[in-house]
This record gives C-alpha cells, structure tokens and sequence, in this order.
C-alpha cells in the first residue's frame, strides 16, 4: 500500500483544483486531475457544510506531493456515527491510493471522540470499493435501493478510541514530504 498523506482540505485547496487559481503550496495535480468539475463542485460544498458544522473531516488525499484523491465524512457525525466516502482520481486508480486513504481516515477517527462508528456505502457492481472496506475493517450490514445508484451495500466498522489521547480528526496526519 503506498504511503498516503490525509491534508485538510480549504476552499483553497478546491479553486486551485478546479483551475481558478495557479499553484497550491507545491502540491501537484495528476493528469486528467482529481475529477469532474461537478463532483469537486459537490465535495466543496460538503466541506464548507462540514466546516461550518465544526468539522474539518475533510481531506486531500496526497502521495509523494501530488493530490491523488479526495476523502470526507460525508456530514457531521450524528449519534456518534458518520458516514465516509472517498475518489481516486480516474488516472491514479488500481494502486492502492483508496485503501490507504481509508486506513489513514480509520486512524483519524479512533481520536475522534465524537465518532465511534464509520459507515460507508458502495454500489454492488463496485468490488474494488467494496474490497477496499474489507481490507479496512469494514463489515456488511445491509443493502438498499438507491434512487441514483440502484442496489447499494452498506457497511459498517466500529472504532476503538485511545481516551487519553483527545487530539481531534481535524488535525489530519502531514508529512513535510507533501506539503512545504
């Protein structure tokens, strides 16, 4: 798995990605970018949501100084429990960039306090979603039908807390290496 770096993300971070302004603190963008300009635009406002919640659960997922994804909680946690979703950008997919992500997200959320359950949901023609919950702990625990999605699967993983270490998600893991 590689080396993957969580970075919160700003709306910063969002105009630099959708191309309304050069150059973000020496990070690179992949070829072909981080994706469609209507889902950043959707993520954007998830993370001013979130932002505005109290929350900074959302992050630029970065390897060796390039953005190669995005990964949130979907909206703040409710009854200690919150939903996350994640993308790889299209050209950096099939290396283990999502399941890194998650791992690292997983880890954010152990001191998390307010949280003490992660959720996901993956369509069921999606195996390597689903396969990246797998390996991070994630179970099945039921499956719906989406308006937009069709038949999705739900999961679920519980999180252990350190109650001695209180330092929030909001302080998401950065490397000097991705970040100057």
């Amino acid at each position: 798995m590689p080396n993957v770096v969580l970075i919160e993300a700003t709306d910063t971070d969002f105009r630099w990605m959708l191309g309304e302004r050069c150059c973000q603190n020496g990070l690179r963008l992949p070829e072909g970018g981080v994706d469609d300009p209507v889902v950043l635009g959707i993520v954007r406002a998830i993370t001013m949501r979130l932002h505005d919640a109290g929350s900074r659960a959302s992050w630029l997922v970065v390897c060796n100084g390039e953005v190669v994804g995005l990964c949130s909680y979907r909206r703040p946690p409710v009854d200690r429990c919150v939903e996350i979703g994640y993308s790889i950008a299209p050209s950096k997919r099939g290396n283990g960039y999502a399941t890194g992500a998650v791992a690292a997200m997983v880890e954010a959320a152990v001191l998390d306090l307010s949280v003490d359950t992660l959720t996901a949901e993956t369509a069921v023609q999606n195996l390597a979603s689903q396969g990246v919950l797998e390996r991070n702990g994630f179970a099945r625990t039921r499956t719906r039908t989406d308006e937009e999605d069709g038949e999705v699967i739900g999961w679920a993983r519980p999180i252990p807390h350190h109650r001695n270490n209180p330092t929030p998600a909001s302080r998401a893991t950065e490397s000097s290496d991705d970040r100057p």
